[in-house]
């Protein structure tokens, strides 16, 4: 496996240009030890059965809750929204009240309907507030990867009319799309554009595609991450924009499919990867029914700060997403999802900071934000953006901790938006004096930054940084490294087997946070707020 080129440090003199050093506070000199036993007993206790799956709206939830909120009181940190650690974050559940049915049958032909069965083979559900849809006799289409973008030259339901009509759409990014420097188009490999953009074309229903993919989420993913229940922000309309019916098909639903109107899936995916695809009529009508009872609710997003010295009313801001899917079914019995890697370990990194953070006496002021539903689309990450404590226009970047690295040092730093903003000179300035060398993303199709909070501030203009312990392992080399990143995503990734474990080795992991730390802190001293490179991003954070 080839990984992408390192970027050595950039000389000194090129970083404080950038960074206007001649200008800047003498750099602060605080000790950066992070403590074994502390960040494996965070780890254990927010993995734990305690919390029961951290699912927004569950019991599990209001105790993670409680658990965060209680530990930055304890560290000394002050409240982020008046003099509480909570933020109300308003959300909608739909939950499945019956099985949700799916069935196909040849267009005007009479002919036995092919039915696909839940969850096996199906997962449906409709995200409007009514809590019901149904397609009847619905024409298919295939539309292979579903995009029509001129930024990628790919106009996917060109020549297509799906109004009314149901949609098939491949999973992720055709092969061959780069997203180096780029991880905005990450965004057209994701579920919520697709479902989006069939509905921009009129579509009624929409089927997102298994691929049989590396990068794919496995299927028992899949059904973990939707048979519990949807959860999404409440719109004005009641979501009544949207398709009336989405979900997924499993691959070998989907060759069923294909089969029955006469074409082979693999090589229909296949034609899909050209720019001059065209949309593909099956010959199909689609037949589905859906009916869920839906709860809405308040979540919490839990946050703190440690005033600056000498910019209060200026932050950094770190942050972590605490949800987890809560309980799934395993083996028929139901468990919970401890969420170990995801994302235990980034809120238990969150806490460390803030701990030391506490006593560093930081030039600006540091934000500390637990987020709640980052699971459903980093809901959190979005209210806390559009309602945050810190403006954004006095924010000078987000440091997203996203399943972190477990494991030894590494001898590189995998940063997920690599190229893209003038925060790379200050990771690349830290990591240098630990050794390490900075490359983009060794795996982008799966499309880890766009799945990311740090990708909802991005979007906001906001400079954020997204980088974990890479795979070059500092004793196993990076092909080892790269297995144990597939090994996890295959085998324990939303599944109760993301557990933690005492065997494990956090020595990446402390050196990670000392990473963060010393990116952080410097930030907190800086003249000039970082910015995007030329043609990155829109940037309504650094323009207003």
């Amino acid at each position: 496996m080839r990984w992408p080129r390192p970027l050595r440090s950039l000389t000194l003199g090129g970083v404080c240009a950038l960074a206007a050093c001649a200008h800047a506070p003498p750099r602060p000199r605080v000790a950066v030890e992070f403590d074994d036993a502390g960040l494996r007993r965070e780890l254990a206790t927010i993995a734990s059965a305690r919390f029961d799956g951290r699912r927004p709206g569950t019991a599990g939830a209001h105790a993670t809750v409680a658990y965060l909120a209680g530990r930055l009181g304890e560290f000394g940190l002050k409240p982020a929204f008046g003099d509480s650690y909570t933020q109300q974050v308003p959300l909608v559940e739909l939950r499945p009240a019956v099985a949700p049915r799916l069935a196909f049958s040849p267009t005007g032909k009479e002919g036995a309907a092919i039915r696909i069965a839940y969850p096996s083979g199906m997962l449906l559900w409709t995200p409007r507030e009514s809590g019901s849809g149904s397609l009847r006799a619905s024409r298919v289409v295939f539309v292979g990867y579903g995009i029509d973008s001129l930024e990628l030259n790919r106009h996917d339901y060109a020549g297509a009319d799906v109004r009314g009509r149901t949609v098939l759409v491949l999973d992720g990014l055709p092969p061959g799309v780069s997203t180096a420097g780029r991880s905005a188009i990450e965004n057209y490999g994701l579920a919520r554009y697709k479902f989006a953009e069939a509905a921009r074309h009129g579509a009624r229903g929409v089927l997102l595609l298994q691929v049989d993919s590396p990068a794919a989420e496995p299927w028992s993913a899949l059904m973990n991450r939707y048979t519990g229940g949807l959860i999404e922000a409440p719109a004005a309309d009641g979501h009544a924009s949207e398709p009336l019916v989405e979900g997924w098909l499993s691959a070998s639903a989907a060759r069923q499919v294909f089969s029955a109107a006469g074409e082979n899936f693999a090589v229909a995916a296949a034609r899909a990867q050209a720019a001059d695809f065209r949309a593909l009529d099956l010959g199909l009508e689609a037949q589905a029914s859906v009916r869920e009872t839906v709860r809405r609710f308040d979540s919490q997003n839990v946050a703190a700060f440690v005033k600056g010295r000498r910019h209060p009313r200026e932050c950094v801001l770190y942050s972590a997403h605490w949800d987890q899917l809560g309980r799934v079914s395993e083996g028929g019995r139901s468990a919970a999802l401890p969420g170990a890697v995801d994302d235990a370990t980034g809120v238990a990194g969150l806490l460390l900071l803030a701990q030391r953070f506490a006593r560093a006496e930081p030039q600006r002021s540091i934000v500390f934000l637990a987020t709640t539903a980052g699971e459903y689309g980093s809901l959190g990450a979005a209210w806390y953006a559009d309602h945050p404590r810190c403006p954004l226009t006095s924010t000078v970047a987000d440091i997203d901790l996203e399943m972190l690295h477990v494991g030894g040092p590494t001898r590189d730093v995998s940063s997920f938006a690599f190229g893209e903003s003038q925060l790379d000179h200050f990771l690349v300035a830290a990591a240098d004096l630990q050794g390490r060398l900075v490359h983009g993303d060794p795996q982008p199709m799966r499309l880890r930054f766009a799945r990311s909070d740090a990708a909802v501030f991005a979007g906001r203009g906001l400079p954020s940084l997204y980088a974990i312990g890479g795979p070059d392992d500092a004793a196993m080399g990076p092909v080892w490294g790269g297995e144990q990143v597939d090994r996890y995503f295959s085998r324990a990734y939303l599944r109760p087997a993301d557990r933690y474990l005492p065997t494990w080795d956090v020595r990446g992991t402390l050196e990670d946070l000392r990473l963060y730390f010393a990116v952080g802190i410097r930030l907190a001293s800086i003249e000039r707020f970082p910015d995007w490179r030329h043609g990155q991003r829109n940037a309504p954070a650094r323009e207003n």
